[in-house]
């Protein structure tokens, strides 16, 4: 087994796991570049009121602040990249291959506290490289939007997997409401086999797929925020995903 585990215990991310930024081929790495603060031993992800928007000539309005354990695209003016903003897009900027945090198969964990608003996100996922066009699944570990955060009942946490252009998946996604407050710590894990994977918050399983991706996939941290969701009148509020740590247990 190879172990993996991150506790930002410096001042700045680990640059030889992570990449400070979101899908930069489709865009550029300045015009990509997450806010972001490492103290505490805990990496803070934030979206100030002025950060601009993601892609604007290419996706509806759209800003989001985010990091990724890998990255990969072909030559400028292709097609070859990770998560296209839309059918079509091309590379405007490329990226060389960087392998961080690619595990294929294990454990993996984040613990985490969240604060998010009706018109925010904040997402825990893991993606191929694409290194070749079908290692292009997800696996999403956590997905909170701020609308389906119930006072009641807790935040319905979305996990499961996308197939993408992966023949070999199936789409079988949910957001189950395990009944916690997403701004209090708790831990968000995948137990991902060949045979399928077990998701669970805290130690108790939410629920189960029995198709996932079978080749080495990076992790994809990040907050969002949807504009057009903006209620004339109410203030701003900073969307955030504050990290305690990572884990990742993997064969």
């Amino acid at each position: 087994m190879t172990g993996f585990s991150d506790d930002f215990a410096g001042t700045d991310l680990d640059r030889d796991v992570w990449v400070p930024h979101y899908l930069p081929h489709w865009s550029s790495r300045a015009a990509t570049a997450a806010c972001y603060e490492v103290r505490d031993s805990c990496l803070r992800l934030y979206l100030p009121n002025e950060m601009p928007l993601w892609c604007p000539d290419d996706h509806p309005p759209l800003r989001v602040s985010g990091i990724q354990s890998g990255v990969f695209s072909g030559p400028v003016g292709s097609t070859v990249g990770q998560q296209p903003v839309r059918p079509g897009a091309v590379v405007r900027e490329e990226q060389p291959l960087h392998r961080g945090w690619t595990p294929r198969y294990g454990r993996l964990e984040m613990r985490a506290r969240a604060t998010v608003t009706p018109r925010s996100m904040v997402a825990w996922w893991l993606v191929g490289l694409e290194d070749s066009p079908e290692r292009c699944g997800e696996l999403c570990v956590m997905e909170v939007f701020g609308d389906a955060v119930d006072p009641a009942d807790g935040a319905a946490v979305g996990m499961g997997v996308h197939p993408f252009r992966d023949p070999r998946l199936v789409d079988d996604f949910a957001a189950p409401r395990p009944g916690i407050d997403v701004s209090r710590w708790h831990t968000y894990a995948v137990d991902w086999r060949p045979d399928g994977a077990a998701f669970s918050v805290d130690g108790e399983v939410v629920r189960e797929v029995a198709v996932t991706p079978d080749y080495p996939m990076q992790s994809m941290v990040a907050v969002f925020d949807f504009p057009e969701k903006a209620v004339p009148g109410e203030p701003y509020v900073v969307p955030e995903l504050v990290v305690d740590r990572f884990r990742g247990e993997s064969g």
